[in-house]
């Protein structure tokens, strides 16, 4: 059936009413699961406007913001400061695009389901390649997190204990029974909420911690001199390696192509974007396009500022790990490594739910909802996590590549193709601007693709280890 423009799906409104009896099946097909024989459907507009612009902001720029937000000043000193921010910004507005095309198609056909979109388009092969894009890529994420956890936090810990313990087989410096601890005790309960629009608390706590890291990078700039000595860091001297403390404004060397897949990846949150939309107030195109945007500004924001002051700080010295620069007594720096440690658990849950709902929209998608079902999934996968973190050494290569094509896939070739597809020719033709700039936008996607996984299998030939560029 050929929707007509004045329909509230084409502009993005949703109606305050019930849904026509022409709408319903289509609205509830990727958004509510049908209800079982002998029970009345949940009308479209009753699920809606529990969760503010403001919340929606939270949990999507929680969403946004990974683990590689540390390995950015590192990007920087390989690229100089002026060609960072060009890129960063480039990104930045490519990802802006591609939540467009999603929210357009979504808006079209009244479909807010990432994997409803997919078989919309390509029928059920589709709705199962989205969906399994989905769980690989927020699997990879939650695995970084959690590695992130299981190194750091013994650290921690160790070091607010002022070394009054000797002994390092304590099992409270176990960085395995941490992750499990910090699973059960705080991201198992998160996970468990229904909504994902309850998290906007949890989120707004997680971006505060970043927002304390970014001050701590800008403070730290101004009390570390430079030449750096072993005095203000952990950094020794290295001959040669500017040690004039020059600022380089474009750097083009071996490293400089790695920038762009990170910063691309630095954008991840397609998957988020849908489920926040469904979950938001008085949701619109228009309103959900504005949460995107101000997300992605907020978030190239502190991505500049904080590779800009880190950078300006160790300069030639900087690590892909920033963290480890800084003095390790500095009781600044440990608050703020306990600051990302909670940032980043406090991501987790955010991530989880979208692999969730992929989950269920491929092997339940007409069962209505159950806490058994909700919870048991949730369980299964951050066991399954916890797994890969604790017993597969290597898993970091593996999410590597897995990350290189699926956040290709999730930012730059699935929104293209899905918009190509689902937007009838009699509405744009195969000719038309749009539809040629979003096939550009997919060959993109496959060029950043192929580039990602070059760099990666090159490492492993080389150093036999990989750079892959995380979450």
């Amino acid at each position: 059936m050929e929707l007509m423009m004045g329909e509230p799906r084409m502009n993005g409104l949703v109606p305050r009413g019930p849904p026509e009896p022409e709408q319903s099946q289509a609205e509830l097909a990727g958004f509510l699961p049908r209800p079982p024989p002998g029970k009345k459907a949940v009308p479209f507009s009753d699920f809606e406007g529990k969760t503010s612009l403001g919340m929606s902001m939270f949990n999507l720029s929680n969403a946004i913001m990974g683990s590689g937000i540390l390995g950015l000043a590192y990007a920087m000193a390989n690229t100089g400061i002026l060609l960072f921010l060009a890129l960063l910004l480039c990104m930045a507005l490519l990802s802006a695009y591609s939540i467009h095309l999603l929210l357009t198609c979504a808006g079209f056909v009244g479909i807010r389901a990432y994997e409803e979109l997919g078989r919309r388009a390509f029928g059920t092969s589709g709705k199962v390649a989205a969906a399994g894009v989905i769980c690989l890529h927020n699997i990879g994420a939650m695995s970084s997190y959690l590695y992130i956890i299981k190194s750091e936090l013994p650290l921690v810990i160790w070091a607010f204990l002022d070394s009054t313990v000797t002994d390092s087989s304590h099992w409270f410096l176990n960085g395995n029974v941490l992750i499990v601890l910090v699973s059960a005790g705080i991201i198992l309960p998160l996970a468990l909420m229904r909504h994902l629009g309850y998290l906007g608390y949890t989120s707004g706590l997680s971006l505060t911690c970043m927002v304390f890291f970014l001050a701590s990078v800008i403070y730290k700039k101004f009390s570390i001199k430079c030449p750096l000595t072993d005095g203000n860091s952990t950094v020794e001297a290295l001959k040669g390696l500017n040690d004039t403390c020059e600022v380089r404004l474009i750097t083009i060397n071996s490293q400089t192509a790695y920038t762009i897949p990170i910063l691309a990846f630095a954008f991840v949150c397609h998957p988020e974007v849908l489920p926040i939309y469904t979950e938001l107030r008085r949701p619109s195109q228009r309103r959900m396009q504005a949460v995107a945007n101000m997300s992605i500004g907020a978030m190239f924001l502190m991505y500049g500022l904080t590779a800009t002051f880190g950078y300006l700080t160790f300069f030639g010295y900087v690590e892909a790990e920033m963290l480890h620069l800084y003095s390790q007594t500095d009781l600044l720096i440990l608050c703020v490594r306990l600051a990302v440690l909670m940032a980043v658990t406090l991501t987790v849950p955010v991530v989880l739910f979208p692999i969730r709902r992929a989950i269920q929209q491929l092997l339940f998608p007409t069962k209505a909802f159950s806490w058994a079902r909700h919870g048991t999934i949730a369980l299964g996968l951050l066991t399954l996590v916890n797994i890969l973190v604790i017993f597969v050494p290597n898993i970091r290569d593996i999410f590597g590549v897995i990350g290189a094509t699926s956040a290709p896939s999730l930012i730059f070739i699935l929104p293209s193709i899905f918009y190509i597809r689902i937007i009838p020719r009699d509405h744009e033709s195969l000719a038309s601007r749009p539809k040629i700039q979003a096939a550009a936008f997919a060959a993109l996607g496959i060029v950043v693709m192929v580039m990602s996984l070059g760099f990666i299998f090159t490492d492993w030939a080389v150093t036999g280890q990989s750079k892959g560029a995380g979450h």
